[in-house]
């Protein structure tokens, strides 16, 4: 598999634009895939710089349904005319920080025939994929961190049910990509045993100076250890929190910024 970060938090060629959202061109057993699209026009502007030719993707993935990931997908639309864009069947909710920040997807696209919504683990390819968020399989508790969903005109703290994966089976290895893990990367690991894993952490909310978020990344850097997966991160992970783990995993823990391209 051939990885290429369309766009990311940061970059680290200033030709490139980077901002807070993720966007990925996977390349793989002769698929091209989009998983997540940013949250702008960043993603395809970026593409253009590095040759990447956004009309030749043959499918797209949403990971869930935040801004900073799908907030591109009108572009993405207007570029390629012909591939699909799977997305969780719960998506387009209303999703908020709080009660005043909504952070979910543009409520006009939900309409569009080019959306495939996915309410179960579904094959998009042989080797390939989506799997849906668990309900009731997590060890690990999964916190909000203040993000909401409003049902029924009432505020009610997320459980990321939004929330999808892709796996990918190659050459006898499981390849995990995820866009910001809300489900809690310990309840991915022990759900999904994968020997690879690329995505979001969401951990940004960790001080590594603070006592108890100390404690939390270091169970969380544990399981990961214990897990024997090679790890490629960015994005919701956080800087501080990325430093932490990888001072546990060293060599097995990478960071993904826009622009890298890697061979998985």
């Amino acid at each position: 598999m051939r990885i290429t970060v369309l766009c990311e938090n940061t970059a680290r060629d200033p030709a490139l634009l980077a901002e807070h959202g993720l966007s990925l061109l996977l390349e793989t057993q002769g698929h091209r895939i989009l998983f997540d699209m940013g949250q702008t026009d960043a993603f395809s502007k970026n593409a253009e710089r590095l040759g990447v030719c956004l009309a030749d993707v043959d499918l797209a993935i949403l990971s869930h349904g935040h801004y900073d990931h799908g907030g591109g997908i009108r572009r993405f639309l207007e570029l390629n005319s012909r591939a699909p864009l799977y997305l969780s069947g719960l998506a387009f909710g209303e999703h908020y920080h709080g009660s005043d920040r909504y952070i979910g997807l543009d409520q006009s696209l939900r309409e569009s025939p080019r959306l495939c919504r996915v309410c179960k683990d579904r094959s998009i390819f042989p080797g390939g994929t989506i799997l849906t968020a668990g309900v009731g399989e997590e060890i690990h508790p999964i916190p909000s961190a203040g993000l909401t969903v409003k049902q029924n005109g009432v505020f009610c703290p997320e459980c990321f049910l939004h929330e999808q994966y892709l796996l990918v089976e190659e050459a006898g290895r499981r390849i995990l990509i995820s866009g910001c893990s809300h489900r809690g990367v310990r309840n991915l690991l022990d759900r999904f045993s994968p020997d690879v894993f690329v995505g979001g952490l969401h951990l940004s909310g960790l001080d590594p100076t603070d006592a108890a978020d100390a404690k939390a990344l270091a169970e969380v850097g544990a399981d990961m250890s214990r897990s024997g997966a090679r790890f490629w991160t960015g994005h919701c992970t956080g800087e501080k929190a990325y430093r932490a783990l990888k001072s546990l995993l060293g060599d097995r823990l990478s960071y993904l910024s826009t622009g890298d391209c890697i061979e998985i």
